[in-house]
């Protein structure tokens, strides 16, 4: 099998990627190993997480109303219901990008790439699409793979309660207490999310202020609003 564009990886820079690429004319081949496409944003990164702080800040503004005389008590949180409306949310983002995919005669193979050489890629998966001895040729190739988490030698601990930003996203249950190690925009937002939960959160940050690289003079209010979580 040959084909002029290779796009290798499923996320917002592979999609978008061949999107323009196919808009332009060129016959696209999107290899992504994942049944979903969307990458680590959509499918447990940006768009769950930005989902769960936007209900985060409703619980807050319902707190903050309370002094204008408006009180509606304390939040129940049913953490399954929770996860269903997150799932609900990622399929029906997921299924507009597979519309996307089939608007633009994007050809698309579940499968992991490797290269063999400058223009060969060996593809390996159970997909029914997949070439004839999984090789693929091309005259290009975009690579679009993304990134992995680095975790720090001394907390690559194999136990169920230490978890990545990934396994917080999936709110498999509200613990009573949770420790955030790193205070960047990931560590906050998940301590933002869980404290607003109900669950009592301390952060751990390496450097002498939240969100390393910032202007101190814009970490302040956000270290003190956290405080206040």
């Amino acid at each position: 099998m040959h084909a002029p564009l290779v796009v290798l990886g499923g996320g917002p820079g592979g999609y978008a990627a061949a999107f323009r690429a196919a808009d332009g004319g060129l016959p696209v081949v999107l290899v992504e190993s994942e049944a979903r496409l969307g990458g680590t944003c959509l499918l447990r990164g940006c768009i769950p997480s930005k989902s769960l702080l936007h209900l985060a800040r409703v619980i807050a503004e319902a707190e903050e109303i309370e002094q204008a005389g408006i009180r509606f008590g304390s939040p129940e949180i049913d953490v399954e219901a929770l996860r269903c409306h997150q799932q609900k949310l990622i399929t029906r983002l997921t299924k507009g990008l597979d519309q996307l995919v089939k608007r633009r005669k994007i050809t698309r193979i579940r499968a992991r790439g490797t290269f063999e050489n400058s223009t060969t890629l060996h593809l390996t998966g159970d997909d029914p699409a997949l070439p004839a001895g999984g090789k693929l040729t091309f005259d290009h190739c975009i690579v679009a793979t993304g990134s992995v988490p680095a975790v720090p030698a001394s907390l690559q601990i194999d136990s169920p309660r230490v978890i990545g930003s990934a396994q917080a996203l999936e709110l498999a249950s509200l613990p009573q207490s949770l420790l955030v190690v790193g205070g960047g925009y990931i560590g906050l937002e998940m301590a933002t999310v869980y404290a607003r939960l109900g669950v009592a959160v301390t952060i751990v940050e390496c450097t002498d202020q939240l969100l390393p690289g910032v202007d101190a003079d814009l970490v302040k209010p956000v270290h003190r609003q956290m405080e206040k979580l």
